[in-house]
């Protein structure tokens, strides 16, 4: 006897089909799982084998059942596979219909009582089923919206017997489509509010045009004068998440294992800030199994560095390739992930390793050697990528007792209306901007890179404004957050 169930196997972000053939010829009683299978995969058996028994069904006893993972050259790993390993061996016992089971894909861990949990990576699955032409998923109900975005009907089972149940046309289980997932409503928390920061004007236009233009950002100052305050109220003023943007941030978020199950789709640019003792693994994605790292978890969002320089080397340099190529590819002796990264980078730095540079009420007592090493802990080639660096005074006391600043609201409005501009009608440069430019290039260490981010600055800049050519006066501006001295002492 012999019956297949289809499920799907992760590489990278990759869905792989993959055919579960359960084969039960007479003989010694037995249970193997072959075809590259992992130990969470191979643990599976004792997993199938209880819940068989708790969904009251019966286990083929005078049989060798023998269960392939086709393609045997593909690694699979996890418990994802149970569901459809105990499907495929209730089918091959004749206890499911096959011609029913193969119209399904399935994926789910089974508890040793029969219950399915929810498993990482259940948004590719249902994609990769879609793609094969696979119409309904069989999964956890608690992944059920998540697979439902995939354009596929999620079939919903909190138990293998209803799962079985289902399969035999004994009952009935109303499915999650697309519609009905994104009209479930997912909460989401408050954002941190511009009107909380006191003062430092320029630092909040840097901001607002990092937002609009979807920039790098260095904010650098002494210690308590509210950089990384700032650098986290950037959420706050981006515009929302387009619909194919957000599924490519869920998938990522699936894979994971971050997803929370009450908000099964990312509606919002995410924001990430990993700790500086984060490895280079952790930060950019890899590992004996490549999984994404903080840069993939920050795609279409923000990627934020707090104290920078107190980040490891490597791991800072590691992230000059996804900033340009906009995706991390992991390659391993057993394959190549690739992992998208299109993330705005923010950070923020102290002058000085002590923080009392530049604040006129402390002084500095670091050597011209450990400024050094501090300031060469950031390679020229990594805060080229930057394309404003911003240097944040310590406010005032008449700042601080002031009234309240501008909300994000109002800036997020300003934002999304430059961010059309920009895709729309970019505005073009004139020719008195144009040469403005070519004699900063001359006079300015400004790299070819430089140049070109420059360019996109002060573009942003017009959009901001509204300006439907670019200005001497916005390349100005945008100059202005290019320079070296922002990095000295106020």
């Amino acid at each position: 006897m012999l019956a297949r169930a289809v499920t799907y196997a992760l590489v990278g972000l990759d869905a792989r089909r993959v055919e579960v053939e359960a084969h039960l010829p007479r003989g010694l009683p037995s249970f193997a799982i072959v075809g590259l299978a992992d130990k969470a995969c191979q643990e599976a058996k004792h997993r199938v084998r209880a819940s068989v028994s708790s969904a009251l069904l019966e286990w083929p006893r005078e049989h060798r059942v023998t269960v392939n993972l086709a393609p045997a050259a593909l690694r699979k790993e996890g418990s994802g596979f149970d569901l459809s390993i105990a499907l495929a061996i209730l089918a091959a016992s004749r206890q499911v219909p096959p011609e029913r089971l193969a119209e399904h894909a399935a994926v789910g861990e089974l508890a040793l009582d029969g219950r399915v949990r929810p498993v990482t990576g259940t948004l590719a699955v249902a994609e990769g089923a879609r793609r094969a032409g696979l119409a309904r998923v069989l999964c956890a109900a608690e992944s059920a919206p998540e697979a439902g975005l995939a354009g596929v009907d999620a079939v919903p089972v909190r138990h293998l017997a209803e799962a079985v149940a289902y399969l035999r046309g004994e009952t009935e289980i109303e499915t999650v489509g697309p519609d009905a997932a994104l009209e479930a409503g997912f909460p989401v928390g408050e954002l941190p509010d511009l009107a909380d920061v006191r003062g430092q004007e320029r630092g909040r236009r840097a901001l607002e045009i990092a937002a609009a233009g979807a920039h790098n950002l260095l904010l650098a100052g002494p210690p308590g004068t509210g950089k990384t305050m700032l650098a986290r109220r950037l959420p706050g003023i981006l515009p929302p998440l387009t619909r194919q943007e957000m599924l490519e941030v869920t998938r990522i978020h699936s894979v994971a294992g971050i997803l929370a199950p009450e908000r099964p789709l990312v509606e919002h640019p995410p924001f990430r800030a990993p700790h500086h003792s984060a490895s280079t693994a952790a930060v950019v994605g890899g590992g004996p199994n490549p999984r994404p790292g903080e840069a993939s978890l920050a795609h279409r969002g923000v990627l934020f560095l707090d104290e920078l320089p107190e980040f490891a080397r490597p791991v800072l340099e590691s992230l000059r390739q996804p900033l340009e190529d906009g995706a991390v590819a992991v390659a391993r002796v057993g394959g190549r992930a690739l992992f998208p990264a299109r993330f705005q980078l923010v950070a923020t730095m102290n002058l000085c390793p002590c923080g009392a540079r530049g604040d006129p009420a402390a002084e500095c007592a670091c050597s011209a050697q450990k400024l050094s090493a501090y300031r060469e802990k950031l390679s020229r080639a990594l805060l080229d990528r930057f394309d404003l660096v911003v240097a944040m005074p310590r406010p005032g006391a008449e700042e601080l007792a002031g009234p309240p600043s501008e909300g994000s609201a109002p800036v997020r409005v300003r934002v999304v209306a430059a961010r059309e501009r920009l895709r729309e009608q970019p505005p073009r440069r004139t020719p008195a901007a144009s040469q403005l430019l070519d004699r900063a290039v001359e006079r300015l260490p400004l790299s070819g890179r430089g140049r070109t981010r420059v360019a996109r600055v002060a573009r942003s800049i017009a959009a901001l404004d509204g300006a439907e050519t670019v200005e001497a006066e916005h390349v100005a501006e945008a100059l202005a957050y290019r320079s070296p001295t922002e990095l000295r002492a106020a």
